[in-house]
């Protein structure tokens, strides 16, 4: 797949088959290509915690407040990143720039790890409604949780869906 390809293929999952565990090489490899992601001064302020089992069940349960995220119980594998501390030189350039650096970076690690999902044919869904403190304790996370990925098979039943984007012209300007 090239990388067009992969953005028309990638969706996200909401309906996963509880009966096909994600197999390790897959897993493997997604991790391998987050480890390739940017950051600001390559300083990779967060932490992949790879939930399976009966963790990444509790780890569901708490992504499941107020009636949100119900199909992820069914994913086998739950990705739960977390933000760690700036390394020198990127916490000089966010105070100075007053910019958030590690939501930026940890928004580009969320891509290249949804991507390479994407490639293996596994289907996944980021997750910002979620229990910090509830996950933290399940995973004996000291920092703060940012997203959790759910990740796994898709249900025979969840096809691809038209994408629904705002017109090229809303999101780009050309100035010369």
């Amino acid at each position: 797949m090239n990388f067009t390809e992969i953005a028309e293929n990638r969706q996200s999952c909401r309906s996963y088959d509880p009966t096909r565990m994600v197999e390790d090489e897959k897993l493997d490899r997604i991790l391998a290509a987050a480890t390739l992601s940017p950051s600001a001064c390559n300083g990779q302020p967060y932490q992949i915690t790879v939930c399976k089992g009966d963790t990444a069940k509790k780890v569901a349960k708490a992504t499941q407040g107020m009636g949100m995220n119900k199909f992820a119980t069914d994913a086998p594998v739950m990705l739960v990143l977390s933000e760690m501390p700036y390394v020198a030189t990127a916490a000089l350039g966010a105070r100075v720039k007053k910019n958030d650096y590690r939501s930026i970076d940890i928004g580009i690690l969320t891509a290249y790890i949804t991507a390479e999902a994407t490639v293996q044919g596994l289907g996944t869904c980021i997750l910002g409604w979620l229990d910090d403190q509830e996950i933290r304790e399940i995973c004996g996370i000291d920092e703060k949780v940012r997203l959790v990925i759910t990740l796994g098979y898709a249900s025979k039943d969840d096809k691809l869906r038209p994408k629904k984007r705002k017109p090229i012209s809303e999101l780009i300007k050309i100035i010369e």
